[in-house]
């Protein structure tokens, strides 16, 4: 398939799509013509790229990455090394501490909502905030 093709069927960009080749997480075969053409295998990639990325994790260390995991088929690759299992303990180390962060987070926008919500209950007035304007306040 041509990149306009992968860019659709995967929901990234043309551009992505050729920088990701550039960092050497994507390849792609050239037609006689020079256009790239990937294979079936390259939507798989490129969503797993996406999910690395969203994940915090950066080009380099996708790119060390990608060969040591599953291929789409299921079979292992097994190209990792020692130090590359250790990055990869502490990329998850840093997400759990984004996500207990955000569950704090969560814990304290909650308890606001219900303090506002209470306050609300016991005291219906305006729902703007604000206080009235003064020329509406001639009743």
């Amino acid at each position: 398939m041509r990149i306009g093709e992968l860019a659709r069927r995967s929901g990234v960009s043309e551009r992505s799509l050729r920088y990701y080749e550039q960092q050497g997480l994507l390849s792609a075969e050239r037609t006689p013509g020079g256009h790239r053409a990937y294979g079936e295998w390259a939507v798989d990639r490129v969503v797993r790229i996406q999910t690395l990325y969203a994940a915090g994790l950066n080009s380099r260390t996708i790119a060390r990455l990608l060969p040591c995991m599953r291929d789409a088929d299921g079979g292992p690759n097994e190209r990792a090394d020692g130090k590359l299992v250790e990055e990869l303990l502490a990329e998850r180390a840093r997400i759990d501490r984004v996500m207990a962060d955000l569950a704090r987070s969560r814990e304290v926008l909650d308890e606001a909502i219900d303090t506002a919500a209470t306050g609300l209950r016991s005291h219906p007035g305006p729902t703007t905030g604000r206080p009235p304007h003064p020329a509406s306040a001639t009743d």
